[in-house]
Formats: structure tokens, C-alpha cells, sequence
């Protein structure tokens, strides 16, 4: 603890951002990081040495926070990253891209604001990336055995650069034609930039990890195959089925699931065939249905779009502006955010039921009927249920629609059809520790457990791979193994 004091004498402070009106002009990351400075460790300088860190157990990566933010407040840059990079593969995408739990578990947070934690670990990062501390993870020796990780989001990336850590033979194979999943084409580029994903991907490369491109294992490479050419295969693919909303007009031209509106603006931005009909919302009355991440990404790229107005509506009931009773300090408190996408202008209504989507008489979408809802209240152990408000059905506008429902669970044709896979009640890959149905093939991330947080992915990805270690060499200490092998 490099500053006993240090919470008594400042207080929460982020670096400044572009003004909306310029920074909905263009894709780029708008937080003004270098004008920040010496601030940061005053912000580090925060964390109290609380004894019990409950930030550690609120990480779902269990990150080794004060020690990191005492290593900045005392100028230890290198130090602070090989903290940080000792229990998290992509600090450069999590300090970003991540909600902050740990933020939520923070001691200081009792009476307090938190620990600015995800602005730190971002500056850490890029730090270490000007600095040179950033390095390949590059084993000694090769063990012989051989991994085809199938899916290269968070949860399959994290895993490979941890088995070619400790002398696997790790090939990704992705259907696109870049590497990074979702974290590519589908988190606007504003949050988290291809270049911020490629540097990355370099470093996994020249430490020996391979990538094969435009390789959709289950349609255009028989899974069955792999699994005869491989030690052990990783199913890595993601919950990709989105929710749908099955009312009358759902046909209508202008109504899309929000990762085609997403993941094809990725690539207008960087350059990259659209692959599909273009979908641009500029002029257009846009409605975002869902109230999560993924809908208020959705608002900011409408928004870059030059849309005639965006509206968001969500079943759910306003969240509070406080940390309820029925969820202390340190649980996650689900609680009314207001995203960077949301500030840059969009109209958002709660308790809102869509009912149909109005036809112009083209084939095209014109409007959304929607009405109010009052939700009731629940037995212990039922669903709560809603019931509409007499009187409140009526009309918006309405020529562009995205769906961002959240997803169901992963693909169950192609890859998991050709190995056979068992999948759960929910839909999701069935394992055990890891270890799915089939022998020698394990399933991590969203595949796994069903849509969730990029970090719990990263988190999910290290452990998977501890579990491939064991099953291959007969016990597992990855982490140190890793750190044996690895060059200095």
C-alpha cells in the first residue's frame, strides 16, 4: 500500500471524452487516456489495502488488484503488468469492454466511489505495449501433443496462448476470415478497435500458436477429421442462436437481429467485405428492442450512422439508480446504467411490450405497436408475470429494428452434430470438468455456460485449458508450468 492516506485525499476520476457531437463522426475509441497523466496514481493510490480484497473474489479472473495499483502508485510499470498479465490473458480487451465487477466489490465502494480499476488496467496495458513489456509467451520446449481450438473468441484465445504456454501444439480454427469472434465482429470497433485485437493476435503467433482463417470446422472442414489429426479438440464456438421476438410482422423488411447490424458495421469500418445486404440506418426511425450491452451498442452505432431518431425499449422495469436492499455490498448490483452509446442521444422506455410490426404495403417495416406493462408481484419460487395497461397500446416510428435479446445457446448443426456432442437442457455443450460427451474433446465459454461476460470467457478458457493439461500429461499446474517453460 504506497499511499495510506490516499483514499482520504481523492476522490473518483476518469479521463475526459470527446464530446458526442465529434465522436459519433467516426468508429474510433474516444477516451482521452494521454491527456490524463499523473492521475492515475492518485487514482491507484485509492485502494486501500482493505486486508480482505473483496475485488479478488468479485473478478471472475480473480485479477491481483491492490497489488497492481500499488505497483503503479509507485511508478513500477513493468511490475504492475506482470501482475496483471500473471492471471489475465487480455487485459487490453477487459479494461475496455468489462462491466467492472470488480468495481462493484470494491471495500471503498461501501461509503464511497470505487476504485477507478478498469481505467488503471487499461493504462497498465498500454503502457506495457509502448514500453516493450508486452511480450510472446514463448515456451522452451514442445510436448508433442496436439489442440485444435475451435472458435477463436475470448474464451478459445485465452486457452490457446495457456496450452502454447506450456509446450502444447495449438491450432484456432475460425469461420471468418480475422481471428477474435465476437470481440471482432460484434463490439463496435468505439469500444474496442481491431488493432487493439490484431497486436495481440501477433504476439500469440510469434509465440507459436496458429491460426487457420476461413476454416468453418462442421461445414467446410469435417469435425470428425480434426478429431483424427488432433491430440484433443476445444469446442469454443459461443452461444451464437439469438432470442427471437415471434410477433406478426417480425418478416417485415428493416427488422434484423442486432449482430447483422453490428458485425457488418465492423467491417464497413475497417474496410472488409459486408458479406450480406447492407444494413445502415442513417435517416432512419430506429427502434433497439432489448436493454443490455448489445442493444445500447447498437444505439451508438445508429447514432454513427446518422439515424432520424433512436428509441430503446425494454419488457424489463426501470432498474434503481442505487444499489438495492436484496443486493449488498459486494454482489453485482443490477442498477440503472447509462452507457457512453446512451449519452450520445436515444430515448429509452421501460415496461414496454412489443405487440407487431406495422407494414407500409411494401414489405417494409413502418412502425411498432407497443403498449405499457405493470409487472407483479411473485411467490417465492415463480416467475413474476406482467399484465398490459388498458389504454396504453399505440404506434411508433419505426423503419429499422434491431433484436438484441440476448442469445439461446450455440449452433446445434455442424460441429456438434459431426462429434456427436451431448448438449444440456438449455441447449448448451453438456460437460464435466470441462470433458464433453465425446473423448478428448472439451467445450469452454459460451458454448459451454450459455451467453455471458467476456472475462468470465477468459476465465473460462484458463481453466478449460488446465483441464486439457491434465487429461493429456496426467496432472496440471499451468501456471507454473507455464512460467518453467517460458523464455525470459
Amino acid at each position: 500500500m504506497g499511499k495510506p492516506t490516499g483514499f482520504l485525499e481523492f476522490g473518483r476520476e476518469l479521463p475526459s471524452k470527446l464530446d458526442p457531437s465529434v465522436r459519433i463522426q467516426d468508429n474510433k475509441e474516444f477516451v482521452l487516456n494521454e491527456e490524463f497523466g499523473d492521475k492515475i496514481q492518485e487514482q491507484s493510490s485509492r485502494c486501500m489495502d482493505c486486508g480482505v480484497p473483496f475485488c479478488h473474489n468479485a473478478c471472475p479472473i480473480g485479477n491481483i488488484i491492490p497489488e497492481f495499483n500499488d505497483a503503479v502508485y509507485r511508478d513500477s510499470w513493468e511490475e504492475a503488468w506482470n501482475i496483471l498479465s500473471s492471471t489475465n490473458n487480455f487485459p487490453e480487451f477487459t479494461g475496455r469492454v468489462c462491466p467492472a465487477p470488480c468495481e462493484s466489490g470494491c471495500v471503498l465502494g461501501i461509503n464511497q466511489d470505487p476504485i477507478t480499476i478498469c481505467n488503471i488496467e487499461k493504462t497498465i496495458v498500454e503502457t506495457a505495449y509502448r514500453e516493450g513489456y508486452a511480450k510472446p509467451k514463448i515456451p522452451r520446449s514442445r510436448t508433442g501433443k496436439t489442440i485444435a481450438v475451435i472458435g477463436s473468441g475470448p474464451a478459445g484465445l485465452s486457452a490457446a496462448e495457456q496450452l502454447n504456454s506450456a509446450g502444447h501444439t495449438v491450432t484456432v480454427f475460425e469461420r471468418d476470415e480475422k481471428v477474435g469472434g465476437l470481440l471482432r465482429f460484434g463490439i463496435p470497433d468505439f469500444k474496442l478497435g481491431m488493432d487493439i485485437i490484431d497486436r495481440k493476435i501477433d504476439l500469440m503467433a510469434q509465440a507459436g500458436v496458429k491460426f487457420e482463417v476461413n476454416a468453418h470446422v462442421g461445414v467446410e472442414i469435417n469435425a470428425q477429421q480434426l478429431r483424427q489429426e488432433f491430440d484433443v479438440i476445444l469446442l469454443t464456438g459461443g452461444s451464437t442462436v439469438p432470442r427471437n421476438l415471434p410477433i406478426s410482422g417480425r418478416e417485415l423488411n428493416g427488422v434484423h437481429f442486432a449482430m447483422e447490424f453490428l458485425a457488418q458495421n465492423n467491417r464497413r469500418a475497417n474496410d472488409m467485405d459486408l458479406k450480406t445486404v447492407e444494413v445502415h440506418a442513417q435517416d432512419k426511425h430506429v427502434v433497439v428492442i432489448g436493454g443490455g450491452d448489445t442493444g445500447s451498442d447498437c444505439v451508438g452505432t445508429s447514432n454513427r450512422h446518422g439515424a432520424a431518431s433512436i428509441t430503446q425499449v425494454e419488457i424489463m422495469p426501470l432498474p434503481p439508480e442505487q444499489r438495492p436492499a436484496n443486493q449488498p455490498w459486494p454482489s453485482y448490483p443490477m442498477i440503472m446504467k447509462t452507457s457512453s452509446s446512451h449519452e450520445e442521444g436515444c430515448d429509452r422506455y421501460w415496461n414496454i411490450l412489443t405487440k407487431e410490426f406495422i407494414d407500409d404495403g411494401n414489405g417494409n417495416v413502418k412502425g411498432l405497436r407497443i403498449a405499457d406493462i405493470a409487472w407483479q408481484d411473485a411467490k417465492p419460487g415463480e416467475r413474476p408475470n406482467f399484465e398490459e395497461i388498458a389504454g396504453t397500446e399505440r404506434v411508433i416510428a419505426c423503419d429499422m429494428a434491431f433484436l438484441a435479446m440476448g442469445f439461446l445457446h450455440p449452433e446445434p448443426t455442424g460441429v456438434l452434430a459431426q462429434l456427436d456432442i451431448k448438449l444440456d437442457d438449455r441447449g448448451n455443450v453438456a460437460t464435466q470438468d470441462f470433458a464433453t460427451s465425446q473423448a478428448g474433446v472439451f467445450a469452454a465459454g459460451d458454448m459451454r455456460t450459455g451467453q455471458s461476460l467476456v472475462v468470465r470467457c477468459i476465465n473460462e478458457g484458463r481453466e478449460s485449458a488446465r483441464a486439457i493439461d491434465n487429461y493429456l500429461m496426467g496432472n496440471s499446474n499451468l501456471e507454473a508450468k507455464a512460467d518453467s517453460l517460458m523464455l525470459s
